[in-house]
């Protein structure tokens, strides 16, 4: 009978129940999306480098060394000699190694040398590989790939030459030799989007000129003599390395740590992204402290409709109570009716959520390289749901308390 009448006085009431419902559904679609997007930038941050056992540079602490060699941030310590380099790659448990240069930049963007074999090993989101838009890898010395934010931000197509300047905040420019875009790689939403590829050569190649970081007086060594040159560098900045079998990833760790020649450091990229993640991941307790207090604001919303609509209803309670309706039939009835529109306005925002999932997850993942998975709802979610309901429920019983509490002389009595 109390769903009934509940039913009914909703009914009557249709207006303000559905202003009400659509109120908590706005809300919960906006916390869970919250929620949706802090995992997945959490998941995309933890897959910004994947496939990569080791990084091995200057030993220094393991997020710088995370920092400046996967997200382009700071600056090395120390170089990798060349000759630590080949004896790393010589030792038996290493499967590949990529080698990359850093000092350099190209208006604001960093410029990293690196060899071909990079665009066959680094992996992303579990396992994607980089894929061109336009054009193709480096094919000449002096040939660039850029990643997808720089060419949208400099309004780059392929063919266009580019100078890369010495340092990261030098007003001196490399442009005796300019280079040329071969490739303009896909939205990756990784610090790759960010950063002019050219080859481990071309950087040799830019700085035949030049010693302990400044140019030579008067001299320019003619391009055609650069490309003849042994364009072997001294040092790199840091190495991606894959080993032949995960269990020798940790003695490979220890004995580059241990590495007799020169001080070495070799991370496990997962674990200094976790690190780093424990750092810059603070913002997300307050993302999701502010959309809770969305769901609480709604959730008092209703609760003051409920108190607004009290007084309305003050014949309607006293017919009922004349009727032989105890006193908790009116209060189960107003806890009923609260408890029916937050339950609503939960599936309801589920529903919101999914809908917007469907059109935002190729423009999200487009624009900014987020990728938002459409997948059944996880039980930190279905808690939140049942939170909201339960919620409902409460915050319902003061007002509901209040109706307990009208005796029927009040309730019949007609005021002027």
């Amino acid at each position: 009978m109390i769903l009934r009448l509940a039913f009914g006085s909703m009914a009557a009431r249709a207006l303000t129940v559905t202003m009400t419902v659509i109120a908590i559904a706005l809300s919960v679609a906006l916390f869970l999306g919250v929620e949706k997007v802090r995992t997945g930038a959490k998941a995309s941050f933890a897959d910004t480098i994947s496939g990569t056992d080791l990084i091995v540079g200057a030993r220094s602490g393991s997020v710088q060394l995370l920092l400046y060699s996967v997200f382009r941030i700071g600056n090395a310590t120390n170089n990798l000699t060349w000759e630590s380099y080949n004896d790393i790659a010589a030792r038996p448990e290493v499967d590949w190694i990529v080698p990359i240069s850093l000092g350099d930049s190209h208006r604001q963007f960093r410029v990293m040398g690196t060899t071909t074999e990079f665009f066959e090993r680094y992996k992303y989101r579990s396992g994607r590989s980089l894929i061109f838009g336009d054009g193709a890898i480096m094919s000449d010395l002096f040939d660039a790939v850029v990643g997808a934010d720089v060419a949208a931000t400099l309004n780059y197509n392929v063919g266009d030459p580019i100078v890369v300047a010495h340092g990261l905040a030098s007003f001196t420019n490399h442009d005796d030799q300019p280079f040329r875009i071969s490739g303009i790689l896909e939205k990756t939403g990784t610090p790759v989007d960010r950063t002019v590829i050219v080859s481990l050569r071309a950087i040799e190649a830019i700085h035949v000129d030049w010693a302990s970081g400044t140019k030579i007086q008067g001299q320019s060594t003619p391009v055609d003599v650069i490309r003849q040159m042994d364009l072997q560098p001294q040092a790199v900045t840091a190495a991606l390395v894959g080993v032949k079998s995960r269990l020798q990833v940790f003695s490979l760790q220890r004995s580059i740590n241990e590495y007799p020649q020169e001080p070495l450091l070799a991370i496990l990229p997962g674990v200094a992204l976790q690190e780093l993640w424990q750092i810059v991941g603070i913002a997300e307790t307050a993302l999701v402290a502010v959309s809770g207090m969305v769901i609480i604001t709604a959730l008092i919303g209703m609760m003051a409709t409920i108190f607004s609509s009290l007084n309305e209803r003050r014949r309607e309670m006293a017919i009922f109570r004349a009727m032989g309706a105890r006193p908790r039939i009116v209060l189960g009835m107003l806890v009923l009716e609260a408890t029916l529109m937050a339950a609503l306005g939960a599936v309801l925002g589920l529903l919101l959520l999914y809908a917007g999932l469907v059109v935002a997850q190729p423009m999200v993942d487009r624009a900014f390289g987020l990728w938002l998975p459409i997948e059944a709802p996880t039980l930190r979610e279905v808690w939140v749901l049942l939170g909201v309901v339960c919620a409902g429920a409460i915050v319902s019983l003061i007002p509901a308390l209040r109706a307990y509490r009208m005796s029927l002389a009040d309730g019949m009595m007609v005021r002027i």
